[in-house]
């Protein structure tokens, strides 16, 4: 019976969470996160100072650069928790993310929708 609570204990502490692992992949996301709504930001802005809402390339290549910089991190960093088993990390940093970038994009697509439709005081006069 003793071996039987041996084996349960190092069962428990084999598979136990890597919180460093945890706490890297947080930062990634976190970092990922932020380069994200940097690269929306930086649309916003270039759509607002150049001729026609146009990007020119040295924008758009920016702009896909930190997007893709972005997807990198936020999915090496999910295949870590994920192989790691720390599926609350996994989980709470995904949903997280999601959600602040929706916002992201729907701020995104508002201000798209507001610069393609010319308001009341742009019409008359």
């Amino acid at each position: 019976m003793h071996a039987l609570g041996v084996w349960a204990a190092e069962a428990a502490a084999g598979g136990s969470v890597n919180l460093w692992g945890a706490l890297g992949c947080a930062v990634a996301y976190s970092a990922s996160l932020l380069a994200t709504l940097d690269a929306f930001a930086d649309l916003i802005l270039a759509r607002g100072d150049s001729p026609a809402g146009r990007l020119t390339p040295g924008v758009g290549l920016k702009f896909a650069s930190k997007l893709a910089a972005a997807a990198i991190a936020v999915v090496s960093a999910a295949i870590v928790l994920a192989l790691d088993e720390n599926w609350f990390a996994f989980t709470s940093l995904t949903i997280a993310f999601v959600v602040v970038v929706g916002i992201g994009v729907v701020v995104l697509l508002r201000h798209a929708k507001a610069v393609a439709t010319p308001g009341p005081a742009a019409t008359s006069g």
